[in-house]
């Protein structure tokens, strides 16, 4: 588990910053950061990754536009998805999941809810 290869997505530094650190405290060193969707799929180009932790909101590309592209890709459409944001409306989770995303966690989080989301969707895949 603690191989797992993790790209973060958050337009915000200090987000990334927290999701790293949090990613860190519960076992999981490799973690590489993108400031939106654009920024992750050029990542993407360059190396490969078996996890993703993605914000909604974010400028350049928005964490659902990016979700569909990973989607749309036969190579990184089984690629694990958890979103991580402040959008709680039922709707926004509804269409998250439509999206393709394997699980959702409203801003703010707590470590251990990080963590069981990724054992749960790693346990689900």
């Amino acid at each position: 588990m603690s191989d797992l290869k993790i790209l973060a997505v958050d337009d915000s530094p200090t987000m990334r910053r927290i999701i790293v650190n949090t990613l860190k405290r519960a076992g999981y060193e490799d973690v590489t950061e993108a400031s939106d969707g654009k920024d992750a799929l050029a990542k993407m180009q360059i190396d490969s990754f078996n996890f993703v932790i993605t914000d909604w909101n974010m400028p350049n590309m928005d964490g659902l536009t990016f979700v569909n592209k990973l989607r749309g890709d036969p190579q990184t459409a089984k690629l694990p998805i958890l979103m991580v944001t402040t959008r709680s409306v039922k709707d926004d989770i509804i269409s998250a999941l439509k999206a393709g995303v394997n699980n959702y966690v409203v801003k703010p989080f707590t470590p251990d809810t990080i963590k069981e989301k990724i054992n749960d969707v790693l346990a689900n895949i």
